[in-house]
């Protein structure tokens, strides 16, 4: 038996990084070859959702715009923390010597998070519907 070197074992790999390379410029390509190349103004003018555009793309948001945005980032990483929890809290025996450790470490987690959104429904940073929170 014949054996080969380590690095032969990348070959698929990088046959399918060429391949997909190769088709989407083979494509990008065909397309530019094959189509229309007319230009007017109403082609150029910017377009979105079907709603023309209006004002200064440079225009001021509001901060609740960006509060939502970090709530969302602080949630999704709460997930992130809570998943791999659930998936060994039957393991937890095994590494921390009882169940009621895991359990009250995460409860202290979760009391944690909870204060922080109870924070922000005091403010108002979720409430859209008034004008103005007071950040």
């Amino acid at each position: 038996m014949q054996s080969h070197p380590y690095s032969w074992n990348y070959i698929p790999l990088v046959l399918q990084i060429l391949v997909a390379i190769g088709m989407g410029c083979s494509m990008t390509t065909v397309s530019w070859l094959i189509g229309r190349h007319r230009n007017s103004k109403t082609k150029l003018e910017a377009y979105e959702c079907g709603i023309p555009a209006e004002g200064d793309a440079r225009g001021r948001f509001s901060v609740r715009f960006y509060m939502v945005a970090m709530l969302f980032i602080l949630f999704d990483v709460e997930a992130v923390f809570m998943l791999p929890w659930a998936v060994i809290y039957r393991k937890l025996p095994a590494i921390t010597g009882s169940h009621m450790f895991g359990f009250w470490e995460m409860l202290v987690y979760l009391g944690f998070v909870l204060v922080g959104f109870f924070y922000i429904m005091k403010k108002g940073i979720l409430d859209w519907a008034s004008d103005k929170a007071d950040l």
